[in-house]
């Protein structure tokens, strides 16, 4: 078994226990609190991490560790690998018994995703990938679609972004629809339920990385809006918006949205 191979397993193994432990919590009662910007964490989102640094730190006490919920240590960036978590990516959605949440866990390496898992427990949905080997949802091979066109695509995202009077060239009518977890998000259109997903404000390193690579790995292209990929382990551990988009339509996504100037 590959090195790649053997941590696939191993954040596979964690990532469901992680999602069985969140369900379990969340039956019990949430205690919920909010972090800065209004951002909801509960105890299930810091139980879980625990659970998660515990699990993957005993086996790989080598690499790094990168989580919403760990305050950022920079010795991450020292090591040959690093592990990047959200333990509940979609904490809104887990809060209110909504099913769009997941677990997503990634490992990096030389700033790239080499192995990746979203578990979406509620919807017994797990993606899987590493580097070269295609992507899986529940054993199955994936494929983002062959939309080529964006008039009548599945767009992921905020309909109020793309209803905005300040477009230069208007959007045309889209099927879109909302899911809170990013990670989520970018597996739809790897498997070609969605075309696209867009999002032009920053996200972080734990919100992209594990579904990154099962969506390039489906044939998908991810990067930012202005057509750079993604690398992973900065010093400031984030990226400047989100492009997810089927391989024909993401130039023609891109294209719509190369002139936006976001802030730094």
């Amino acid at each position: 078994m590959t090195e790649a191979a053997d941590d696939l397993e191993l954040i596979t193994t964690t990532a469901r226990e992680a999602g069985l432990l969140a369900t379990r919590l969340r039956e019990a009662g949430l205690e919920t609190a909010y972090k800065a910007g209004d951002s909801p964490v509960t105890n299930a989102d810091l139980a879980t991490d625990a659970l998660i640094k515990d699990r993957l730190m005993t086996a790989r006490p080598d690499y790094g560790w990168l989580s919403e919920e760990t305050p950022d240590d920079p010795a991450r960036r020292a090591g040959k690998r690093l592990f990047v978590v959200d333990p509940i990516d979609g904490t809104r959605a887990f809060i209110k018994g909504r099913p769009w949440w997941a677990v997503s866990i990634a490992v990096i390496g030389n700033g790239r995703p080499t192995a990746g898992v979203v578990y979406a427990p509620d919807l017994d949905e797990l993606f899987r990938a590493t580097a070269g080997e295609g992507a899986t949802l529940n054993g199955k091979t994936i494929h983002a679609s062959d939309r080529d066109i964006v008039e009548g695509c599945g767009m992921v995202g905020d309909a109020r972004m793309f209803a905005h009077p300040a477009w230069p060239m208007p959007w045309p009518d889209m099927r879109i629809e909302a899911r809170n977890s990013t990670a989520y998000r970018m597996c739809v259109v790897a498997s070609g339920a969605f075309d696209a997903t867009l999002a032009l404000v920053p996200k972080f390193d734990w919100d992209l990385a594990a579904a990154d690579l099962i969506a390039r790995e489906a044939g998908a292209y991810v990067g930012d809006h202005l057509g750079r990929p993604f690398v992973y382990n900065g010093v400031k551990p984030a990226q400047p918006s989100l492009v997810c988009a089927a391989p024909r339509l993401a130039p023609l996504i891109l294209e719509r949205v190369r002139h936006i100037a976001l802030p730094n």
